[in-house]
């Protein structure tokens, strides 16, 4: 069999980021000329290459500059793309003009959030779980928040992360100090723990090969693999925590769309408001991805080794590093979770279902393997044998159409591309019809193409 030809290292599209940096870096530095005598942070010095969605910006834009006349399609980075409700974007805009009166003036408000809003948000997701509103801290966004998580945990802890994970939990350690230095050969950090999450374990931890850690970096639904973690498998690593006396920092972003009745809240597990913090957002569910809007929970039963209450710690990094959310985005979140509100977001996530299944079919129907899908708006999709960077830069070429390779998101990414459903509907099926016409054209040089259907 004849395997695919790949762009060599030479050619922009796949010439290893880390030199681009260095190059990049260089340039600077003779153009800039003379520095100060501030020593850089060694813990960003650790830092291998771009952050990954900026690196695949890049090569967009270098993509765009060669094809002009082309329409280039976005399944990548996982940007929304549908109007707001209405109900939601008017009341945002109420609040705004009321803000022009006297009557309506607001000034800064509570760094934890308006205690409405806080409110909804427990009544809401938590209801039946007994999450008060005082553990709830609205934000900016999770990625916000998982900064500031690390700000509260420190540089002496050790971590663990589900291998492949969303790299903004590995990269926020390394800048914290949490971490040693990248092994190139391994494409790993000392001091972390990653535990492989892929088909050879239903994308779950083997807890019984797993070392103790201080904390636990878990997303479900998972960024990228789309798989959602059982109630079952949930106990599992909520037993582990408590065993260890570890905290699980949980990631539950993307739980609007779970079908299968998954949890969507670690909290939904006897035992976990004693181990676990849960970060989550309307980015996903209510399409405020530049709105900038999340919550994080953190129970006033998870306590510090000396009993001390880590709800008191993490009020005070809040009130230090953040001024609040913006009470315009504040009033948007607090429509999302009117009824009306809601009912308009759910069928705005049902648009966005319907698209991965548009994806889903393709590509199966072409004899790739197919990960995920079901709980989640990504696709992971295998090419056995391949390098996922290469993969990426081969359907860039050729399709013109933007994803995201596997490796960006550790190890155990290689040979995968994570596919997203958000985007418009005539992109998703214009995106089908091309990846069609181009697996079908070359299937005999594909060697991780068989008969594989799609694998949930």
């Amino acid at each position: 069999m004849v395997s695919l030809t790949f762009f060599s290292s030479a050619s922009s599209l796949s010439s290893s980021p880390s030199k681009i940096v260095k190059s990049s870096l260089d340039f600077e530095l003779k153009k800039l000329g003379g520095c100060t005598k501030l020593v850089r942070n060694v813990n960003l010095e650790k830092l291998k290459n771009n952050y990954l969605f900026p690196e695949i910006s890049r090569r967009e834009l270098e993509h765009v500059k060669k094809h002009p006349n082309v329409q280039l399609i976005s399944l990548g980075t996982g940007d929304t793309t549908e109007p707001i409700p209405k109900q939601i974007t008017s009341d945002m805009s109420n609040f705004a003009h009321a803000l022009s009166t006297v009557e309506g003036y607001r000034g800064y408000g509570l760094e934890q959030g308006d205690k409405v809003l806080r409110k909804a948000i427990a009544d809401t997701f938590y209801g039946h779980l007994h999450v008060k509103s005082n553990e709830v801290f609205v934000s900016d966004g999770a990625q916000s928040d998982i900064s500031r998580i690390q700000l509260l945990l420190g540089s002496g802890v050790t971590i663990a992360v589900q291998d492949p994970t969303f790299p903004a939990y590995i990269d926020s350690s390394v800048i914290i100090g949490q971490t040693g230095n990248f092994h190139e050969a391994t494409k790993k950090y000392q001091n972390v723990v990653y535990m492989p999450c892929g088909p050879q374990n239903s994308f779950f931890p083997d807890l019984s090969k797993t070392p103790r850690t201080d904390v636990i970096f878990f997303c479900s639904p998972n960024n990228p693999t789309g798989y959602v973690a059982s109630e079952k498998q949930l106990h599992q690593l909520v037993e582990f925590a408590k065993t260890n006396g570890s905290i699980i920092i949980f990631d539950s972003a993307y739980a609007a769309f779970i079908e299968d009745g998954s949890p969507r809240s670690i909290y939904e597990i006897p035992g976990a408001r004693e181990v676990a913090i849960e970060i989550s957002s309307f980015s996903k569910f209510a399409g405020f991805t530049g709105v900038r809007l999340g919550w994080t929970i953190i129970p006033d039963e998870l306590l510090y080794s000396n009993g001390f209450p880590i709800i008191n710690d993490f009020h005070r990094i809040v009130t230090t590093s953040f001024n609040g959310a913006s009470n315009i985005a504040q009033a948007g979140g607090l429509a999302c979770l009117s009824p009306v509100g809601l009912k308009e977001i759910r069928s705005v996530i049902n648009y966005y279902k319907e698209n991965r299944k548009i994806l889903m079919e393709t590509l199966a129907s072409l004899g790739l393997t197919v990960y995920g899908g079901v709980n989640a708006p990504y696709l992971w999709v295998h090419f056995r044998g391949s390098k996922s960077w290469d993969v990426f830069a081969e359907i860039l070429e050729k399709t013109h159409i933007i994803t995201v390779p596997g490796s960006g998101f550790g190890p155990g990414g290689e040979e995968y591309l994570r596919i997203s459903g958000f985007g418009r509907r005539d992109d998703m099926i214009e995106a089908s019809r091309r990846l069609r016409n181009f697996f079908n054209t070359r299937t005999k040089h594909f060697p991780f193409l068989s008969s594989a259907s799609n694998t949930n």
